[in-house]
């Protein structure tokens, strides 16, 4: 159990650490470690978790940790205890480094801020920000299995199990993109047709 609450800790602190763009950008590197590399949950429970996430208040990045922080205690079947000491793990683990990072840069921002390379770093972190998030996107959509000589994908179907359910992604898309609807009204506009059509 010691072994799980530092693997736990340790790989919050490291997405913690290497994450930039907020909480979407992070949700692509929780599932790399929670999902494909350590195999603590399967798709279709973080999936669950990353929507849970979304509708929970505060930031995604950290929701989910905690989440996640429970369901891999409670799913190796420890009691609702440890589950909350692992998510306090998780959580704590996965703001450290936000909070030591920032108290350091604080110390050096008035220096610095004009100088050409902070701005240029700052600039190149853009693009790879929201590759992260659109990392996020794909891997609530498609599984990809790097093994072997060529890699395989496939849609999961746990996420998007018929077509309503892309024809509710695609509208959401649509009305988010054209119309500029913010996340709080998709998400109740989404779950009130969501129980209509289902």
């Amino acid at each position: 159990m010691l072994l799980l609450f530092w693997q736990i800790f340790s790989t919050f602190f490291l997405i913690g650490l290497f994450n930039f763009g907020g909480g979407g950008a992070m949700l692509s590197l929780i599932q790399a470690q929670v999902v494909s590399i350590h195999g603590w949950l399967d798709e279709g429970t973080f999936t669950d978790i990353v929507a849970i996430s979304q509708t929970t208040p505060g930031p995604i990045g950290i929701n989910c940790a905690t989440y996640v922080g429970f369901e891999v205690f409670h799913s190796a079947g420890y009691g609702m205890v440890t589950g909350i000491l692992g998510s306090l793990a998780a959580t704590l683990a996965v703001v450290l480094p936000s909070f030591l990072v920032f108290f350091f840069i604080m110390k050096l921002f008035n220096r610095f801020h004009e100088a050409p390379a902070f701005t240029a770093a700052m600039t190149a972190l853009k693009p790879a920000v929201a590759g992260l998030i659109g990392a996020a996107a794909l891997v609530l959509i498609m599984d990809f299995n790097w093994n072997g000589g060529s890699p395989a994908v496939r849609l999961l179907t746990d996420n998007f199990p018929d077509w309503k359910a892309w024809l509710l992604f695609a509208g959401a898309f649509i009305l988010s993109y054209t119309r500029k609807v913010g996340p709080i009204a998709l998400i109740l506009i989404s779950a009130a047709i969501g129980l209509l059509i289902y």
